[in-house]
């Protein structure tokens, strides 16, 4: 017999959080985070980290787990998120699976199966293809992609540029495409015996949402936040760093000493700063329309309109 665990899923900001702990109080459950940025130690504002307030006494798993600096694959996430699935049902809970990176979600559910590659020519391979980056554009690397893996290029949007020079590398790597790989992976069958929530709401009301928590986001400390970062050392370049949010900020953070006291920002320099906010915005919207798209090629999915 398969173990019972809930998903709880959907775009950034739609809500996931409460509605998960409604469900965990209710079913004697237990959290588990699938958000690929909550896992990082101190990036808490632009990661909408819960607080211990804000958890209601359930308790949560995968957060503040990874030091910044560390780049956390999704093989790592995989594996640590099983072992507390396990420890959850071992206490006689219900594991309560919620985050909106679907890939991660996907990888738990069907215990995706990834290919041993050797970290120095990973290495090696992706620091020619950010060369290439920087060299030639985006644009450049995307024609490639289409040439290589046509399958990928039409699922992955050209501005995710990490996704796009994941997909070179694994054909570099592997010597065929990973849209290949991944059609596989499709096929397998869960191991668990699920419920899987996806939680959507009306496309404007939910982008208002999105532009209101940037805001709040911004008034509660999030330059402050990603300065602070910088000043630990965390590179641009560092998973972490590379999420919405922090990547536009930190350029902006890493050459100004203002940031303490907003108000002395004006001038050039203070539209600058509201320019990166609504990229920020943008972004994040961006991101909930990718997100629901994803979800709405997943299978036996619960939507639910709250």
């Amino acid at each position: 017999m398969k173990n019972k665990l809930i998903v709880v899923a959907g775009p950034t900001a739609v809500g996931k959080t409460q509605y998960a702990i409604d469900l965990a109080k209710k079913n004697n459950g237990e959290i588990v985070s699938l958000d690929s940025i909550q896992i990082y130690k101190y990036l808490n504002i632009g990661s909408a980290k819960p607080t211990i307030e804000e958890m209601q006494g359930i308790r949560h798993y995968m957060i503040d787990e990874i030091e910044p600096n560390v780049n956390f694959n999704v093989k790592q996430f995989k594996d640590m998120a099983n072992h507390y699935i396990e420890r959850i049902l071992s206490d006689g809970k219900l594991p309560i699976l919620v985050g909106g990176t679907g890939f991660y979600i996907r990888a738990v559910l069907y215990d995706t199966e990834f290919l041993e590659e050797d970290e120095i020519e990973v290495e090696k391979t992706r620091q020619k293809l950010y060369e290439e980056l920087d060299s030639n554009g985006i644009e450049y690397l995307y024609d490639r992609l289409k040439k290589i893996d046509r399958a990928s290029a039409d699922t992955i949007p050209m501005e995710n540029v990490r996704r796009v020079i994941r997909a070179i590398e694994f054909y570099n790597l592997h010597g065929y495409p990973i849209s290949k790989h991944n059609e596989m992976e499709k096929k397998k069958d869960s191991k668990y015996d699920y419920k899987f929530y996806v939680l959507n709401m009306d496309r404007e009301k939910l982008y208002e949402k999105i532009n209101k928590r940037v805001d709040n986001m911004i008034g509660a400390g999030l330059l402050q936040e990603v300065k602070k970062l910088i000043e630990m050392g965390i590179g641009k370049d560092t998973n972490a760093m590379r999420s919405i949010g922090y990547s536009e900020l930190y350029d902006f953070c890493n050459t100004h000493d203002l940031i303490e006291d907003l108000s002395l920002i004006d001038g050039n320099e203070k539209k600058k700063l509201c320019d990166i906010i609504s990229l920020i915005k943008q972004h994040s919207r961006n991101y909930a329309k990718r997100q629901i798209t994803w979800f709405k090629a997943q299978k036996n999915i619960t939507w639910v309109n709250i």
